[in-house]
This record gives structure tokens, C-alpha cells and sequence, in this order.
């Protein structure tokens, strides 16, 4: 998709007005290297021609850029498909369709579905962010010809006359050829709410957004080399999000290719010397039998249904998941980096108190002040007061000063005795009123204290002339004004600190102010937790020490913001970072995890992991939650994976020293996976599970499932060796009865699989009691599962046409060996699980 990377616009409420902790203007940080080139000079009246548009388009020097949100389809299919996983599969796969043994071949099928839903998920995420994107493209008004026209930001081409007005983006870069009390927010860039004043041959930069007055400038940057864009370009490129069950089945899966590397010839020289002489067929499908049961292709498809299915849950909330991995990161995270803006406070600033400062009546004071915010033009501070005040009938303006951040004030002239009423900054109103001027300046630096904006309503009987500030002005009252806080912020903090995870409030605002509404939303902020960043280094080594013991981090850079989160993960912390604008981008992409808001900058949704679609960061105590559930239940499961694993190693080995065909047949060892290991995992996967995360994941899985595996190996050699053991068949075997390729067996000679159905029978009772081990605490609906899972098995021994397809044979006495010996093994079984430090906590 062609689009140009650009911000949503700002609240038009984060720029108010007058407050006076507030800075005045400050430049673009850390852009001093980026200046604009002074634009051609070109009729202003008249703009570019349509010739002179088609020239710079065949040039390619115009607005779009490739702003691709995430990989592209083929990468999308590369990396779920050439995986280490799929190549060890395949490869057995293969040979066992060349023996034409299809029945041995079911566990192919995992290896389609497992691709299949990693492209699936990734694809319909893109697509979705994508359709966003289109959805929330912007327009902007050129003049061409002559003529002002409204065309896509795409479109925007080098040297186009681009006129601003309130509520634009801002699409390029360039320098301003005229302006009328023209005002930009640059929060997207700087992380500052407040409005920035702009005159002819300031620059402005793509990303900002105007919050008051109009403008024209020529575009000198457009495309990617404009600023916003030059961020979001590095900012985009591709990086995986870090995951410790993925690391450590991959990890496992590399032990495992070693391991086959070594069982593999192994395997092929025992099964030839055991079974030679039934044919190679019969010596590829008792090999890849063996070799199947050492990889652990359902753990693999496990983990990414068990993403798969979070990542639709968590949509359902309003949060989209770009990356499957993510859902179990942030519940790794042990930090949240947020702004202020967005997540404690929804953006907007809201009338909270009018205070009188003599006997004035109040209700003729919020009719002034009601009068005065019933403007057309109004800024979003007295649009705040509008919505509180309503105006009232009988008040005729006059004359108008709009508010200017530069003066700090506005005014109104009403006809007849109302004279002038003016708002603003105390301080700059106080000037000149000695009376009563310090408890002016102390009411409200105590108010400013607590994170209010505070503004003085006057009035004067003199009218208004020019944009002076008349004399004779007389303090009336205070106008108190907040940010308002998000309903849900205290109660989505309060879940982290239950929960262990720190906070860290990393904003462009002044410190003070940020601390104020912390403190409001319940985090503990110290006499030193909080601290203005141009204090403090922009390094992440010179960063450790202070991010460990501070809360608030104040008139903090984009630079800085990405050194924090470096810093953070420079301790070992493992971060998340919550934003909105591009100055977030960069940030988010360091991060352990990114989450964008849905309403915020391209560039921030292009490189988050998670983004929230409807804007509320009390999703992510859910998407915590659902990490922690995937984490535990993939852990628990785990183990019976490599359980598997370990047991068909034992037997590889076992075989080759006793000089005994494999036990198993492929399908026997798929019999046992499915009814023991993969359907239980699966409903397990989907249980609850409020386990907190801890490190060590493949060392706790190792640590049972090694014994439990070695365990359930000496079970599948000590029950063969029974069953070969048996009169019947060593007869029948001494008659040379067993020899020849399996398919052309004669009914009568079913006694050849006793053995395999005697192992097959002892390794299921041996497993069926690793699942109950795993399943506890056992919940109605685990018992239940359990319970069902037996019955299937043991229709498919009574069943004909299951006894047919796998090959089972028995006798009375076979069957209850088999069963005792499966009996002893769920022993051993138990006294691992009650002897395996921290086990009972991880099923608990």
C-alpha cells in the first residue's frame, strides 16, 4: 500500500491554554541535523501547475512512501515454513508415502497445520492493520493552479502550496509563507502537549497537527525524506518478538537434530540386523518410527494453537495481537513504560472548579465565563469550558481576542455594562494588581501541584483595542481545569503492583505535573521519584542507575524514551512500552514489547506487537492474563512432549543393544501420542491458569520429564521382553512364522504383535498416568477428559476395525502382564512428580 506515514491528530484539548508550568516553545529534540531546505520560490497565490505536478510525479518526488506495516506475504510463508521443525518431519514424511505405508504417515498432517496457522494468523493480522490504515487516511488542501483543492497526503508533491487550518495534519516538511495565530502541536515528535506558535519562515514537520489558526507552506521534504518518515522507516524494519517457549522448543528441536544425527544410522543398523529380511520397507517404517517419536511435533502445533487461540480471544477485546508471541511476552514483562497522555489521562482536558477571589457573584461569573467560551474559534481550553457552561442568551459580543500561547490570554467584549472579560495565566494577569497577588500566586501553585491547570477569569470596563491586553483589569475568580483521568487507569495500575510489575511514567510533560496525576491514579511517587530528563544523561549506560530508583520521568525526549527502555533491559528487566506518536516508535520497537493505540501514529502500529484497537490500556491486565495461561499450560504440556521423546529414545537404544526390532510402528506411537499427549494438551492449553511467570522454562520441563520419559522407556522394554518371552510365540517364531514383509501376514500369524501391542498397552497406562500427574488439580471437566480419552482407547483394542488398523493382537494373560507393568511404571511416575522440586506448584 502506498500511503504516507502520518500521525493521527492530536485531542485538540492536549494543547490548553495558559497553563503555567507549561513551556512556551521548544524545538524539535535531536533534529538539529534534519533542517529544511528552503523551498523554490513560487507564486503564493498561485501554487504549482498541473505540468509542473506531473513532472515531479514522473521524478517520484512526491508524498507516498512504501509504509508496509509488517512483512510481506512471502516472508510470511517463509518463516512459518523453513523451519528446523518442518525439515525433520518432512524428511520422514517422505520416506514413509515412499514406502506406501500411508496409515504410518498420519503425522504429516501436523506438519501442514502447524505452517498453516502461523501464515493464517499472521497474514489476517496484517490484512487488519492494513484495512485500518486505508480506513484513517488522510487528506490535505493544496493549491494548485490557482485553485484550492483537497487531495490525498499521498498525493502531496515537492514544492506543493499546502494550506493548514485546525484540525490538519501536517503531511511533509517546509517552511511557512504565511500564518494567522497559527498554533502546531508536536507532541507526535517531542512528547509535549503544549501548542506550539508559528510564524512566516518557522519550519513544520511532517507529524504535527494543528490545534489553532491557519497557514500555507511549500512542502521541501515530502515522502521519506520526510521527518516523521525517516522514523517510522527505521522504526519498521522487521524484528521478532522474543519468546522463551519458542526459544526453548527451538532449542530443544537443535539438541533433537543432533540427537537423530547420532540415532539415525543407529536406528537403520538395528532395525537391518533385527528385520532385514522382511525387506527395507518394513526397515524404513520401523526406523521412522522410532525416529518420528523423537521429535516433539505436537509441543510445536500446541504452541502456536494455544497463541493462536489468545490472540482471538484478546481481538474479541479489542486487541489486536500482530505477532503470536506477544500474548506470552507481556506476561515476562516485570516493567510498563507508559505516558501520561493515553493511558493515566484520556487526552482532554475538563472543567473541574470556578473559584471567586472576592464577593463577585458566582452565578454572574459563569456567565462571563460561559459568554466568553461561546466562541467559534474557541481553543480547547474554553471549548472544556463550554462543555460545562453553557452560554448564556443575552450576552452580545463585541470584539475578540483569540488565545495565543504566546501572550497566554483571550478576550471578549460584550455590549452594554458587561464590558471585558478576560482569561489566562495568572501570572501574566497579576502584573500590575499588588493586592492580593500573592495569594493569587500561592492558590494556585497549590492547585498547579496537583497536576490542575489553572487559569485567572478578570475583567476591565475597558473595551478591547488591537491585541494589547487593556487596562484596569480586576481578578475575579480561578478556572480550574484537569486532564481527565481514565476511569480505569487506577484500577489497571493497581492489577500491575498486586502482580509485581513496576511503572515507570516516561512523558514530554513537566515532571511536576506528571507526578501530580500519578500520585491521583494511586502510584507512589517519592520527594525525588520523579525528575525533569534534561537534568539526567541520554545514554542507556548513563540511564541504569537512575531508571531503577525513579517513577517519573519529566520533559523526556524520543531519544531519551529509547534509551530508557535500553537501560531497563540493560538490568535485565524485560520491558513493555505503551504509545502513540512517532515519537514512541523507536521505543516501542526496543522494547520486549511494543503496544500502539489504535488512534495514534502509523509509525507506532507498524512496529508494536500489540495494538489497542479502542484506544484502553485496561486491556492489559487480559492480554497479562492470557499470557500467563498460555505460558502455564504450555509448560504443562510440555512435558508430556518430552516424555515422549525421551521414552523413544530409550527404546532406539534399547532395540539396538538387545538387537530387537523397534517396538513400535509408527502409527502405534501416533495412537499414543494423540489419546495421551495431543488431544489432552490441547483442552489443557484452553484451562485457566494464574500461575505467575518464572524463568527457567526448559529447565523445569527437563527436570520432570526426563525421569518420566527414561521411566516410561524401561516400561516398553520390560513389557516386550515379557510378551517376546511368550511359548505361543517363540514356537510360532522358531517355525520361521514371523519372517516376511508385515502386509502379507496370514490372519493366523497376529500373534507376530504381541509384543508391540503389549509394549503399545504398558506405555499408555504409563502415560495416561503422566497426564493425570499433569492435569491436577483434577477439575470435573479434566476427570471428564481423562475418563473419555481411556474409553476411546479402549474401544479401539475391543473395536475389529480398530484392532485391524493398528494391528493389535492379544491374549488374556498378555493383557493383564502388559497392565502390570504399566501399573508399576504410573508408580514410578508418582514418586517422580511428588519427589521433582516445584512441580506441585506448577499444576497447582
Amino acid at each position: 500500500m502506498n500511503a504516507v506515514t502520518t500521525p493521527s491528530a492530536a485531542p485538540a484539548g492536549r494543547a490548553a491554554a495558559g497553563a503555567p508550568d507549561r513551556a512556551v516553545a521548544t524545538p524539535v529534540p535531536g533534529t538539529a541535523d534534519l533542517a529544511v531546505p528552503a523551498a523554490p520560490d513560487l507564486v503564493a497565490e498561485r501554487g504549482l501547475t498541473a505540468a509542473e505536478v506531473a513532472e515531479r510525479i514522473a521524478q517520484g518526488r512526491t508524498n507516498a512512501t512504501d509504509a508496509g506495516l509488517s512483512r510481506s506475504v512471502w516472508q510470511i510463508v517463509r518463516a512459518n515454513v523453513f523451519t528446523r521443525f518442518n525439515a525433520i518431519l518432512g524428511a520422514l514424511f517422505v520416506l514413509i508415502l515412499i514406502t506406501g505405508s500411508f496409515a504410518d504417515g498420519v503425522f504429516g498432517i501436523v506438519l501442514i497445520v502447524n505452517s498453516g496457522i502461523g501464515i493464517v494468523q499472521e497474514y489476517l493480522a496484517k490484512r487488519k492493520l492494513d484495512r485500518l490504515a486505508l480506513l484513517h487516511a488522510p487528506t490535505i488542501r493544496v493549491v494548485r493552479d490557482g485553485r484550492t483543492v483537497e487531495i490525498p497526503t499521498a498525493d502531496v508533491v515537492q514544492d506543493d502550496l499546502i494550506e493548514l487550518r485546525t484540525g490538519d495534519q501536517v503531511p511533509a516538511d517546509g517552511r511557512l509563507t504565511s500564518a494567522s495565530g497559527l498554533e502546531l502541536n508536536e507532541s507526535n515528535l517531542t512528547g509535549e502537549s503544549d501548542s506550539i506558535p508559528k510564524a512566516p519562515g518557522d519550519e513544520v514537520r511532517s507529524g504535527t497537527s494543528v490545534v489553532a489558526g491557519t497557514g500555507r507552506f511549500t512542502a521541501a521534504a515530502v515522502g521519506a525524506d520526510a521527518y516523521a518518515n525517516r522514523i517510522a522507516a527505521e522504526a519498521r524494519r522487521f524484528t521478532r518478538t522474543r519468546s522463551e517457549i519458542q526459544d526453548s522448543v527451538n532449542r530443544l528441536l537443535k539438541y533433537i537434530t543432533w540427537v537423530i544425527v547420532i540415532a539415525l544410522p543407529l536406528q537403520i543398523w538395528s532395525q537391518y540386523r533385527a528385520i532385514g529380511d522382511q525387506g527395507w520397507r518394513e526397515v524404513v517404517i520401523r526406523s521412522t518410527g522410532g525416529l518420528v517419536g523423537l521429535v516433539p511435533e505436537g509441543l510445536v502445533l500446541l504452541t502456536s494453537v494455544a497463541f493462536l487461540l489468545a490472540a482471538v480471544q484478546l481481538t474479541r477485546q479489542q486487541v489486536l495481537v500482530q505477532e503470536l508471541p506477544a500474548v506470552e511476552g507481556l506476561a515476562r514483562v516485570d516493567v510498563v513504560c507508559l505516558d501520561k497522555t493515553g493511558t493515566l489521562t484520556v487526552g482532554d482536558i475538563v472543567f473541574e472548579d470556578l473559584l471567586p477571589l472576592d464577593v463577585y457573584d458566582e452565578q454572574d461569573l459563569r456567565e462571563a465565563l460561559g459568554a466568553l467560551a461561546d466562541d467559534a474559534n474557541a481553543n480547547g481550553t474554553l471549548k472544556a469550558v463550554a462543555d460545562a457552561i453553557p452560554a448564556p442568551q443575552d450576552w452580545e459580543r463585541r470584539h475578540t481576542v483569540a488565545f495565543n500561547s504566546a501572550r497566554k490570554w483571550s478576550a471578549a467584549t460584550f455590549a452594554g455594562a458587561r464590558g471585558t472579560w478576560v482569561m489566562g495565566a495568572p501570572d501574566v494577569l497579576v502584573r500590575g494588581h499588588e493586592d492580593g497577588a500573592e495569594e493569587i500566586r500561592h492558590r494556585v501553585g497549590e492547585l498547579a501541584g496537583t497536576g490542575r491547570r489553572v487559569l485567572l477569569l478578570a475583567n476591565t470596563d475597558q473595551a478591547l483595542h488591537g491585541q494589547d491586553l487593556p487596562g484596569g483589569i480586576v481578578p475575579r475568580a480561578l478556572v480550574v481545569l484537569s486532564e481527565q483521568v481514565r476511569p480505569d487507569a487506577k484500577e489497571t495500575l493497581d492489577f500491575f503492583a498486586a502482580q509485581g510489575v513496576a511503572i515507570k511514567i516516561i512523558s514530554g510533560d513537566n515532571p511536576t505535573t506528571v507526578a501530580a496525576i500519578a500520585r491521583r491514579v494511586g502510584l507512589e511517587v517519592g520527594p525525588e521519584g520523579a525528575v525533569d530528563a534534561r537534568t539526567i544523561g541520554s545514554t542507556p549506560e548513563e540511564l541504569r542507575d537512575i531508571v531503577e530508583r525513579t517513577t517519573v520521568f519529566g520533559r523526556v525526549s524520543p531519544e531519551q524514551k529509547r534509551a530508557l527502555v535500553n537501560a531497563l533491559k540493560m538490568n535485565g528487566h524485560v520491558a513493555a512500552m505503551t504509545g502513540d506518536g512517532v515519537n514512541d516508535a523507536l521505543a516501542l520497537k526496543d522494547a520486549d514489547i511494543g503496544v500502539a493505540m489504535n488512534n495514534g501514529a502509523q509509525a507506532t502500529k507498524a512496529v508494536a506487537q500489540l495494538v489497542l484497537l479502542d484506544g484502553r490500556f485496561s486491556h492489559l491486565p487480559s492480554v497479562l492474563a492470557e499470557g500467563r495461561r498460555v505460558i502455564g499450560n504450555v509448560e504443562r504440556v510440555a512435558n508430556l512432549f518430552v516424555a515422549k521423546n525421551v521414552m523413544s529414545l530409550i527404546a532406539i537404544v534399547s532395540a539396538a543393544v538387545a538387537a530387537l526390532p523397534f517396538p513400535f510402528l509408527p502409527r502405534h506411537l501416533t495412537l499414543v501420542s494423540a489419546v495421551t499427549i495431543g488431544i489432552p494438551s490441547f483442552f489443557l492449553a484452553l484451562g485457566p491458569n494464574k500461575r505467575r511467570y518464572l524463568p527457567g522454562f526448559l529447565r523445569r520441563v527437563l527436570r520432570f520429564a526426563v525421569p518420566a520419559g527414561v521411566i516410561a522407556g524401561l516400561v516398553v522394554l520390560v513389557s516386550y521382553l515379557v510378551a517376546k518371552k511368550e511359548p505361543a510365540l517363540l514356537a510360532w517364531e522358531a517355525a520361521g512364522g514371523c519372517k516376511g514383509p508385515a502386509a502379507e501376514l496370514a490372519s493366523a500369524k497376529q500373534i507376530c504383535w504381541h509384543p508391540s501391542t503389549a509394549a503399545t498397552v504398558a506405555l499408555l497406562i504409563t502415560f495416561f498416568w503422566i497426564l493425570v500427574v499433569l492435569a491436577r488439580p483434577l477439575r470435573a471437566w479434566k476427570a471428564g477428559l481423562v475418563f473419555g480419552l481411556i474409553g476411546v482407547t479402549v474401544l479401539v483394542f475391543l473395536v475389529p476395525a480398530g484392532r485391524d488398523f493398528f494391528d493389535f493382537a492379544f491374549t488374556p494373560a498378555l493383557l493383564w502382564q502388559s497392565l502390570l507393568v504399566g501399573a508399576a511404571g504410573a508408580v514410578a511416575i508418582e514418586v517422580v512428580y511428588r519427589t521433582t522440586p516445584g512441580m506441585k506448584a506448577a499444576t497447582s
